[in-house]
C-alpha cells in the first residue's frame, strides 16, 4: 500500500495563516495587532 504525502499541507497553512497572509486584509491586521497587544512571541505561523 502507498503512502499519499502531505506535501501542500505546509504551503496551505502558510499561505493561509502566514504573516503575510494575514498583513494582506484589515482584518488579518487586526488579527496581529490583537495577538500584539496581548504579548505574543509568535504573532502568526513562522
Amino acid at each position: 500500500m502507498t503512502q499519499r504525502t502531505l506535501g501542500g499541507t505546509c504551503r496551505k497553512r502558510k499561505r493561509t495563516s502566514g504573516f503575510r497572509a494575514r498583513m494582506r486584509t484589515k482584518n488579518g491586521q487586526r488579527v496581529l495587532k490583537a495577538r500584539r497587544s496581548k504579548g505574543r512571541v509568535r504573532l502568526a505561523v513562522a
